[in-house]
Parts: structure tokens; sequence; C-alpha cells
């Protein structure tokens, strides 16, 4: 049985991987696709022949599915669902991986102060966006809501590799940095293997390295958000990631204005204003953070929290069909239509 995990509901805009053509030198480009982590993975590695290059994608999902067993929070006996059955009880020791990674999240909280937050799987899911809400939740509900959300509220121990979330209830959750975490480990993997040209794009979190076997830089489509069927841009990509969080496909509309599934975990509150985040940057698993953030706290102060991080640039596309580049956006091939 293939469970859905609930970060597939923070990336609902896909990048299509656009290869042009096959080379006729030495080297092979093999793609497959499948499950992993509760979405989809598309895995693309060139190699020096097929059977190395389907070996390699083997070794891709390995790594992935290995990931997945630390930290998916919907697996009872992950890393992650242990420290999370022990919210309020106990301290959990876990793996430096895992306690590495649950402290760059609450970094991350920190900096977007609570409009990302690593504890957000603990709020109550009130919000409705399959179509049988009719009325907006009440202020007391969504305060209710995110009662048992705070990164302040989770405890490290570096010494004893040991998370403690301090309130019964309590949980953490990887759905917004963990495939672009595992898409990372995928590359430098591969990298340190000597395979060098491939993609690992993990329900839209995706990491690129090389280029195509026939010299050409990777070519990214981005699904245009108010017409699902069409690219509203094809980016060329090398050696480095993008992610996106989008909201086109799930939302509700009260008194005109339109709510997102993406769920501020500071204020119970959906986000407004934007349809589609995409960063674009040297590592997956910061672009992915940041995608998420800038649709929660929108253009303005999203725009204000990427100057933080000058390695990453990013392109917003508002409710109203605006497309907004942040300062440093350098990718001169860059042609967009909406």
């Amino acid at each position: 049985m293939i469970f859905i995990h609930k970060s597939i509901l923070y990336k609902l805009l896909f990048f299509a991987v656009i290869l042009f053509g096959f080379s006729v030198n030495a080297q092979v480009l093999r793609k497959r696709t499948t499950l992993l982590m509760g979405g989809r993975f598309d895995i693309t590695i060139v190699a020096k022949d097929s059977l190395s290059a389907e070996q390699n994608i083997d070794e891709v999902i390995a790594e992935i599915t290995r990931i997945e067993n630390l930290i998916s929070d919907w697996k009872p006996n992950s890393q992650v669902s242990q420290v999370n059955q022990n919210a309020g009880i106990k301290p959990i020791k876990v793996d430096r991986e895992v306690f590495e990674l649950t402290q760059r999240a609450i970094q991350f909280s920190e900096a977007t102060k609570g409009g990302f937050d690593v504890s957000f799987a603990a709020m109550d899911r009130i919000w409705k966006f399959d179509g049988s809400m009719t009325e907006m939740p009440s202020a007391e509900a969504i305060k209710k809501s995110v009662e048992k959300v705070g990164y302040k509220n989770i405890i490290l121990d570096s010494v004893q590799s040991t998370i403690f979330l301090k309130l019964k209830g309590m949980k953490i959750g990887f759905g917004a940095l963990g495939e672009g975490y595992a898409t990372d480990k995928c590359r430098n993997m591969m990298l340190a293997k000597g395979i060098k040209a491939g993609i690992v794009n993990g329900s839209g979190d995706m990491t690129a390295w090389g280029r195509q076997p026939n010299g050409k830089d990777w070519n990214i489509g981005m699904t245009n958000p108010f017409h699902p069927d069409t690219l509203f841009a094809v980016v060329p990509l090398n050696n480095g990631a993008v992610t996106t969080s989008g909201s086109y496909e799930k939302f509700v509309v009260f008194d005109g204005k339109r709510y997102s599934h993406i769920i501020n975990p500071a204020t119970g509150y959906p986000a407004t204003g934007l349809c589609s985040v995409s960063v674009f940057g040297p590592n997956a698993e910061t672009a992915n953070g940041l995608s998420t953030s800038l649709m929660v706290l929108g253009k303005k102060e999203g725009l204000l929290l990427l100057k933080k991080y000058p390695d990453y640039s990013c392109v917003m596309i508002t409710d109203n069909g605006k497309l907004v580049k942040s300062k440093n956006f350098k990718i001169k091939k860059f042609k967009a239509k909406l």
C-alpha cells in the first residue's frame, strides 16, 4: 500500500525536465520514475553505459529509501516518529544525521521568525481544501489549531544527540525539507563515485549537476500555475538546485480573497498573495525551506528574507498573475510568459 506523505501538499507545482537529444559520444542517459517519501521522484543519470547508469539509479533509490526510513513522520518506526511518540515524556537519541537536520530546521525556523516551523506537523487540519468548507473557521479555532506548534519547545542535546519535544502532542516533520535534503545527498553521493552528470527531482525539489550527454545544460520546464498543462518558462540549469512551492490546485475563496493550502504555522491562517514561488541556488534543502517560507511570508517579507541568503534567488507569481524576480536573479536565458 502506498501512503501519500503530507509534504506533497506543500509542493503542488512540479518541474518538468526537458531532455534534448541523446549523445553520440560514449555517455548514455537513463531515467527512472518511482514513488518515494510519499511522492514522485524522477532520477536521471548520465554514465558510461546503460548498466552503470541503471545501477547508479538503484543506489540513488536505496539512499532515498534509507533517509525516508529515518525521517518520515508517517512511518511509525522511524526515528522522527519515535521522537514524536515521546513528546512531553522523554528525549530520544537519534542518529547524528537526524540531529543535524533537525538543528538546521530549527535555525531556519528562527530565521523566518516562525514562518517556517519544523514542528508544523502538530497543526490541527481545520482548513479543508476539498470543496467541503463553506465558511472560514473561527478565530478561536484557528488559534487553537497551532497551540502545539512552536520550534522554541524543541530541546536538542548535542552531546547526547537527543531530541525532546516539551509538550505532549507536539510533532516535528520534514515535509518542507526532506525531499530537498535527499536530493542533495544523492547528488553528492554520485559525484563522489565519479558520476559527473544527473538530476534528482523529488516532487519538485530538484538538484542537477553536470550536463546532458550532448554537452548542453539541463533544461527545466516550469509549469504555468494558471494553465497547468503549459509551461511559462524554460530554464537552463547545471550544478545547482531549484525548488518550488505552489498553491494553484488547493485553495478556497471567501469574500473574494484567495486562501492557499499552505498554512502559516505561526498564525494558523493560510498564505495569501502568491500562487507560486521558485527558488534557485546551490542547495535543494535550503531552497526548499525558502520556497515554502516565501509563500507564507508573502512578496515583501519574503524578498527581505531572501537577502539573508545571497546565493539564492527566486521567481514569484502573485495571485493576480504578476511575475516578480528577486534583484539577484541572474539566469540570462530566462524567458517567461504567463
